[in-house]
């Protein structure tokens, strides 16, 4: 197959059935949906877990360390497959959808590393500025509000923002289940043109463009609040 009749099919495929018949406008907005309740649930278990495994409570910190690794250490796939199957169970509902069970394993995912991300962001400030505010009678709790976490929330927006971008590219591995992402509709069209290669390479062109503007934005973002800082 030439080049130009990839592009040929590329431009034809793109224009009859992801503009046409909507299917881009679908697979992105499934794809935004799940990459964002990933990114808000993660953000806040990631906060809880986070917490948890700065406590001075052993056991709760061992078992949250053990919960944050194994997430870490086992592949995306298998845990939404997890979520699947267990989900459901636990739920006891078996008409619980597809998308659901996915946008919990991804936000379990999700949570994970985002924990890790708050802990060095938290540590990340100078303990002499906690005893100072503590010198100053200030309590653990206010130091933390005021103080603390004011800063490590700017040291760790670029890195949220970088999970976002991993997520969006991880929704792909959702089409497993059918859910209606970006994979989904490669796989639908695939399955009337018989054509992957073009197919394959606008979704690809789709998934550059979603990925390259939100990292400008963020960059832009991040810009902006190291100027107001």
């Amino acid at each position: 197959m030439s080049i130009s009749k990839i592009l040929h099919d590329m431009w034809d495929i793109f224009n009859t059935y992801y503009l046409g018949q909507g299917l881009l406008w679908t697979g992105i907005g499934y794809t935004l949906l799940l990459s964002g309740i990933a990114v808000v649930c993660g953000a806040l278990l990631g906060s809880i877990l986070a917490i948890g495994k700065m406590s001075n409570i052993k056991p709760l910190k061992i078992l949250i360390t053990a919960i944050v690794e194994v997430l870490r250490g086992t592949p995306m796939l298998l845990q939404l497959y997890i979520a699947y199957f267990i989900v459901p169970m636990m739920l006891h509902s078996s008409g619980l959808s597809a998308f659901a069970c996915v946008a919990v394993g991804l936000s379990l995912n999700s949570g994970a590393y985002v924990s890790e991300i708050i802990r060095s962001g938290i540590e990340a400030v100078d303990k002499g500025q906690t005893e100072a505010a503590r010198a100053l009678g200030l309590t653990s709790k206010t130091t933390m509000l005021k103080i603390v976490l004011p800063q490590a929330i700017k040291n760790i927006l670029p890195a949220l923002g970088n999970e976002f971008v991993t997520i969006i590219k991880e929704t792909s591995l959702a089409s497993t289940f059918f859910v209606g992402e970006l994979m989904t509709t490669y796989s639908i069209i695939k399955g009337i043109t018989f054509n992957a290669i073009p197919t394959l390479m606008d979704i690809g062109i789709v998934y550059f463009v979603l990925t390259f503007s939100l990292s400008k934005l963020m960059g832009l973002f991040e810009r902006r609040m190291k100027a107001s800082a």
